[in-house]
């Protein structure tokens, strides 16, 4: 038996590669904690570790990974966990008992099982897909009963139901007795009833949601289909009804502070609030004293009470133009928690002091009293420091605002040292009026200097937050942030190529690389598109008690602290800083509540924010589509933005609404897709329709129900590099062609991700 260094209470050497593998040669389950445990692996060399792992599986030398040693079993007993943002199921195997992350299981559609939702088991053959697994289901062994929301349409033997969600292309037939009261056009939600014997798919309805059109109609359609929890349940709803404003008592009284709040004009919960002023130490010329202070919602949602139950279910707020559905009853996430002006508010707060040049010098936590000063929005903040102050903001431009704009400046310098990475996304916003629900507008969110200084404020003070809980040893929930993998590295070199830019190759990536590449495309007809590209080969953020770092921000550690009203990942950081520091007051974590325990719950809140933000997206397609309703035939620019196999996806420079031009409807010709260079290419006519391409578009359809858009091109104009220019007989360069690599109806087995 080979002999391997033990865990280690004095620094030992890191493993290398060969030691590596003999540990894993007599130990083929093992994972990466079991390894870091093995070799004594702590603190930063865990991200070494993982880095290892990742360039040996990369090297062909571990079989699928340190998480999968050892390959499932051809047929195996399968769960459905979760659903990723294009809807489609996850599964896992059933009695998974390693400490590792099971493998990804995708579902494969053979016709045999119809619908699967979360919790549903089934027996199935498994495939090797790369890393992943394919799933071919054999029978479902539960049923866990599924829901479909959709707009019903009456018929004389019953009726049936067009599902909201655009990547359902069923057809739901009710029979007579299962239609109630429904009536035709009204959006109703339905469970699926179980058949044997035949490929019709019957639902029963069971809840009318109101005549579909009726703009309240379409966040109620994406929120019933995505499983939000619309309603409080009772207890907890009591439980927030019976709270009561908090007294100072033992907390740090910070009322004298002028501390302000600074959010969107349409903010109607405020759980930040934020202070500066230069640095009284002789030591720390040029340096700032920063304060900022966070809804102390721990002290209300106690561990293990209904509103702690309702609110890790939930695991964050939702945000669509007509409503929020909050993670907390209003009671709380718009009174007691919310940090309204000349209001005694409890707070999580940290006193942080910086250098001149933004480096963090030292940190405090406190709990306190507040009394914010004044709410102000992104909007009057940048007014005032542009000169054109107004009543509410002059008198604190000199003692409160100024100083706050001292500091950030400072901080840009550290974030500029560090290198993050700032991608130039445009963020689309729908403006509905809140009484009739109509759409007003869709415009590009402005990114103002006070938008970046309260990211900048809250970025540190989560740093201060995952520093002071490894300080304490608690467990910390992370949010994290992997370096982009390596298949998606190479794809966006291959397309880089095709604009003569170059990623470095040969070497650890950092966001400073990624931020020289857009600086060298910006000012360029694809400098968008290239923002794009990159953020497409990045890793999605998720919560970990496992420290990885912050790729994006360049950060060692990094956790989220400051909107614990919308989130509950902050209310876990907020309790276990109140264990480790031993603040006053109620609302630590529980003693039984370690790291294995919590990283369940990260894994739930993962994927109930990976919710939202799809629900959220779903909802903006379908208030644009309204907005759109009606202009069937007009013209738009847009920008290619999506190439498939099937089609080009544009979105429309006026409302960025996101259409598709099917590949049938291209001028006549056979298109293959050439993934490389995300391209489709006429095999006679030599056209290519690529990535970042300006074309001008004309709306066929409009979808309510679904918020698709279909577009058809307008012949006689083409573009590359942003420039119009007749499309009429001609060819691009030879060497600009594409290789061919198959034509568009080339199947594929490997699932979505």
């Amino acid at each position: 038996m080979t002999n391997y260094p033990p865990k280690k209470k004095t620094a030992a050497p890191f493993p290398t590669r060969e030691q590596v593998l003999e540990f894993l040669k007599d130990n083929p389950d093992a994972g990466r904690r079991q390894i870091a445990r093995a070799f004594g692996i702590t603190g930063d060399e865990r991200l070494e570790l993982k880095i290892l792992l990742k360039q040996m599986d990369r090297d062909g030398q571990l079989e699928g990974g340190p998480r999968r040693v050892e390959p499932l079993p051809s047929v195996a007993v399968i769960q459905i966990r979760s659903v990723t943002l294009d809807g489609e199921p996850i599964a896992e195997p059933v009695g998974w008992s390693r400490d590792e992350a099971p493998p990804k299981i995708f579902i494969a559609d053979n016709g045999k099982i119809g619908v699967v939702g979360l919790g549903d088991r089934l027996l199935a053959k498994l495939e090797r897909q790369g890393r992943d697994y394919l799933a071919l289901p054999i029978r479902r062994l539960t049923f866990t009963p599924q829901t479909v929301v959709g707009v019903f349409e009456k018929t004389p033997t019953g009726g049936f139901i067009k599902p909201s969600d655009k990547r359902d292309r069923d057809e739901y037939r009710v029979s007579r007795a299962d239609v109630g009261d429904a009536k035709s056009g009204e959006l109703v939600k339905a469970e699926i009833v179980p058949q044997r014997g035949t490929a019709e798919k019957r639902v029963k309805i069971v809840e009318r949601m109101g005549i579909f059109g009726e703009p309240r109609t379409f966040s109620l359609a994406t929120i019933a289909a995505s499983g939000i929890p619309l309603d409080q349940p009772e207890d907890a709803a009591k439980e927030a009804a019976a709270a009561t404003p908090e007294e100072l008592g033992d907390r740090a009284d910070l009322r004298a502070v002028p501390l302000v709040t600074i959010d969107g004009s349409d903010a109607r919960d405020f759980d930040d609030a934020v202070f500066a002023e230069p640095d009284s130490d002789p030591d720390n010329q040029g340096g700032w004293h920063l304060l900022v202070a966070i809804a102390d919602v721990a002290h209300y949602v106690l561990p293990g009470s209904a509103l702690d139950k309702s609110a890790q279910d939930r695991g964050n707020s939702v945000y669509f133009p007509d409503r929020v559905v909050p993670m907390l009853p209003e009671e709380l996430s718009n009174d007691l928690c919310s940090l309204r002006p000349n209001e005694d508010r409890a707070c999580m707060a940290v006193h942080i002091w910086i250098d001149a040049k933004g480096r963090k010098l030292s940190h405090r936590f406190v709990r306190g009293l507040m009394r914010s000063k004044a709410r102000l929005t992104y909007e009057q903040v940048q007014a005032a420091v542009d000169g054109h102050a107004e009543e509410l903001t002059a008198p604190l431009l000199e003692p409160v605002i100024q100083p706050l704009y001292g500091a950030f400046r400072a901080l840009l310098k550290a974030r500029d040292e560090r290198g993050t990475l700032d991608l130039d996304i445009p963020e689309r916003v729908v403006s509905v009026d809140r009484e009739t629900g109509a759409v007003l507008g869709i415009n590009t969110r402005l990114r103002l200097d006070s938008h970046k200084l309260i990211e900048e404020f809250m970025v540190l003070a989560n740093v201060c937050a995952a520093e002071s809980l490894e300080g304490a040893l608690q467990p910390c929930v992370y949010r994290i942030h992997d370096q982009p993998a390596m298949e998606k590295l190479t794809a966006l070199r291959d397309f880089l190529k095709s604009l003569d830019l170059v990623l470095a190759k040969g070497q650890v990536l950092t966001p400073k690389h990624f931020s020289a590449l857009l600086d060298k495309a910006a000012g360029t007809p694809y400098a968008q598109m290239v923002s794009q590209m990159v953020l497409r080969s990045q890793a999605q953020a998720c919560y970990s008690t496992e420290n990885i770092g912050h790729f994006g921000l360049a950060l060692r550690r990094y956790a989220h602290f400051t909107s614990p009203i919308r989130r509950y990942a902050d209310l876990l950081v907020h309790r276990a800083l109140i264990r480790g520091l031993h603040l006053p007051g109620r609302g630590a974590l529980p003693e039984g509540q370690d790291a294995e325990s919590i990283e369940k719950i990260c894994d739930h809140i993962t994927m109930t924010e990976r919710r939202a933000a799809a629900a959220e997206r779903e909802v903006q397609d379908r208030y644009t589509a309204a907005y759109l309703t009606g202009r069937q035939g007009e013209m738009f620019p847009g920008r290619i933005t999506g190439v498939t196999r099937f089609g080009l996806f544009v979105q429309l420079q006026e409302t960025g609404a996101d259409g598709l031009i099917p590949i049938r409807t291209l001028p006549s010709d056979f298109y293959h897709h050439d993934e490389k260079a995300h391209a489709l290419v006429g095999d006679r006519n030599g056209r290519i329709f690529r990535l970042g391409d300006i074309l001008t578009v004309q709306l066929v359809e409009a979808d309510l129900v679904t918020g698709g858009v279909v577009l058809a091109l307008v012949e006689g104009e083409e573009t590359s590099g942003g420039q119009l220019m007749p499309t009429s007989g001609t060819r691009r360069a030879a060497k600009a062609r594409p290789e061919r690599r198959g034509g568009t109806m080339e199947k594929r087995k490997k699932p979505r991700r």
